[in-house]
């Protein structure tokens, strides 16, 4: 009987080149401002790439469909994933009482 003596690499193919390769993703920096007719509570959140700002403004304890979520003064849906770092502007419209 005769043993083959390659690698077992040549059977994947090619490695991609090291440019190609996925790189994990780094936590996407947030600032958020919450504002209310007292005043202003700012946040500084590390947020996982992709997270949605539905998802930020609720982990601030905040009802996400009782506020409006402004980038650089411009209503955003509360859907917006996060993929850069940013600042938002978090108003609650609703007194909740």
């Amino acid at each position: 009987m005769r043993m083959h003596r390659g690698s077992s690499n040549d059977a994947r193919g090619r490695t991609p080149p090291p440019g190609t390769l996925p790189l994990s993703a780094s936590p996407v920096p947030v600032v958020v401002e919450i504002r209310r007719g007292g005043g202003v509570r700012t946040e500084r959140r590390a947020v996982a790439p992709g997270t949605r700002v539905r998802e930020l403004v609720r982990s601030l304890g905040v009802a996400p469909e009782g506020c409006a979520v402004l980038i650089d003064a411009v209503s955003v849906p509360l859907d917006t994933p996060l993929t850069d770092p940013v600042t938002l502007v978090v108003v609650p419209t609703f007194s909740g009482g």
